[in-house]
């Protein structure tokens, strides 16, 4: 009947009704939770490998921004580093994101593409070529190029040069700009000179220090040579006086000045060589470190080296496990014996830690002329032995005081971070230069931020092998799937 007629359209009406709003209120509900996740997500990292995962000293670097820090990646989409700087700069983006300020302005421009923003940077930062990452705060800005942030290994093949991709020191590079530009001054090291030390402007292969240099540079440091006839003083400037290599002896004088800059909060590096005294011995003891007339033998790579891989705790050492650092002939440097008596009188005693040690198989050597070297029974001190300390004097245990402790590190060899160590490919022995300089700067947040090695999966397989996974993979397979098919049409047939 009509009313009958009537009420079904009714409820078909009301169930449509009730299906329009449905669908609508899950639509809502979708938009709801899409905008949600966008502003409030989490991000996991489960991958094996860790590769752009970041460090805790990283982490706390951008938590603790006070300026805006604008990042803009200028690499090419075609360039087959193009994945692995974007996607560090994701962590980057995310990790800034998770704290309130959101100090961090992450711009990812293809200058093949968009042609206007890559005359913009030309224009505003001074670029003149691809493939570089610009890091700005408050006008101070530092340009990272690629060859800051990859490792690589160039090896002759016939007529033809191979790169292979050995370490990847994105994180590094980075956060040193990060730190450069926010820091709104460059801290200054000097080079003592005068008596025969290394010199940060000698590009000699071997034996000179212009790598070292500009692995300081690339960290934001200004590296100066410092002749104290000159300037009759350590400079007010000085962050940290690195006396690198002396085979001549330092002027009494000279050994008061350096004394009287450690007695202010000073900081100094000493980098000593085996068989030479230079004049600081006294000083060195007074602030109890010892060294000897030695030299330290271990286990070693070419038969003149010195392969170290166990470390003391220590901020400097605490991210250089399962790192290599090759020294050659050094000689041993340690925490000198205690007298109680003036331990006794000393409250304020210097903190002496052993930083790089031998294992129990090195020995102490008196007699470094000795070939081959061999462990005498009586004469020779079995190892652990010491070949770095790192010193601080003006901390109490237990009491934020606010004062600047004076810092002091040696180490037994000064050609480990010459240009031909560093070029070794020995990744170890800037870490380690650079972990103490950086401990020295009060710049801890960047302490050995080591490179990370890419993963290789290999497949070794023996050529039979390969054949019966030829022979599975373009016949076996494509057929089986044939003959299923097969199968199935004669199936439905019947």
């Amino acid at each position: 009947t009509g009313r009958s007629i009537w009420w079904h359209r009714r409820i078909r009406l009301a169930a449509g009704l009730n299906l329009v709003v449905a669908i609508a209120l899950a639509g809502v509900i979708a938009l709801m939770i899409n905008y949600f996740s966008y502003r409030h997500y989490g991000k996991w990292d489960i991958s094996g490998r860790k590769y752009y995962e970041l460090s805790e000293k990283t982490r706390t670097l951008i938590a603790g921004l006070d300026g805006d820090v604008t990042v803009i990646s200028f690499f090419q989409k075609s360039d087959e580093r193009y994945d692995d700087i974007r996607n560090l700069l994701k962590e980057y983006e995310y990790e800034s994101s998770r704290s309130r300020k959101k100090r961090l302005k992450i711009d990812i421009v293809d200058p093949d593409r968009d042609l206007a923003r890559a005359k913009e940077m030309r224009d505003r930062y001074d670029v003149t070529a691809a493939n570089v990452v610009v890091f700005e705060c408050g006008g101070r800005r530092k340009t990272v190029e690629a060859k800051d942030i990859f490792d690589l290994d160039f090896t002759l093949n016939g007529s033809r040069v191979e790169k292979t991709l050995i370490g990847f020191r994105g994180e590094q590079a980075f956060s040193s700009a990060i730190l450069g530009v926010v820091q709104s001054k460059t801290p200054t090291v000097y080079f003592l000179q005068g008596h025969g030390e290394r010199d940060i402007a000698d590009f000699a292969p071997q034996m000179g220090y212009s790598n070292l240099a500009k692995t300081m540079r690339r960290d934001n440091i200004t590296a100066r040579p410092l002749l104290l006839a000159e300037s009759r003083g350590i400079p007010d400037d000085c962050a940290t006086l690195v006396i690198a290599g002396p085979n001549k002896k330092l002027s009494v004088a000279e050994v008061d000045m350096i004394a009287r800059y450690l007695g202010k909060n000073g900081r100094l590096m000493v980098l000593l060589d085996a068989g030479l005294v230079i004049g600081l011995e006294e000083l060195l003891g007074n602030w109890g470190v010892a060294v000897t007339q030695d030299v330290v033998i271990g286990l070693t790579l070419t038969g003149h080296d010195l392969v170290i891989a166990d470390y003391g705790e220590h901020p400097i050492t605490k991210s250089m496990a399962k790192v290599m650092t090759l020294f050659f002939a050094p000689r041993s440097v340690e925490p000198a014996a205690a007298n109680e008596k003036q331990a006794g009188v000393q409250a304020d005693k210097p903190q002496v830690t052993p930083l790089a040690l031998t294992k129990r198989e090195g020995w102490s050597d008196p007699n470094p002329r000795e070939s081959p070297p061999r462990f005498d029974v009586g004469i020779d001190r079995p190892g652990p032995i010491s070949v770095a300390v790192a010193v601080e004097k003006g901390v109490v245990s237990g009491i934020q005081a606010g004062v600047r402790p004076s810092r002091m590190v040696v180490i037994g060899d000064s050609l480990f971070v010459s240009n031909g160590a560093m070029g070794s490919g020995v990744g170890g022995n800037s870490d380690f230069f650079m972990s103490c300089l950086n401990w020295l700067l009060d710049r801890e947040a960047l302490i050995a931020i080591s490179p990370k090695a890419p993963d290789e999966l290999r497949l070794d397989m023996t050529q039979a092998r390969k054949q019966q996974v030829l022979m599975i993979s373009v016949l076996a397979i494509p057929l089986f799937a044939a003959l299923v098919g097969i199968g199935v049409w004669m199936r439905r047939r019947r």
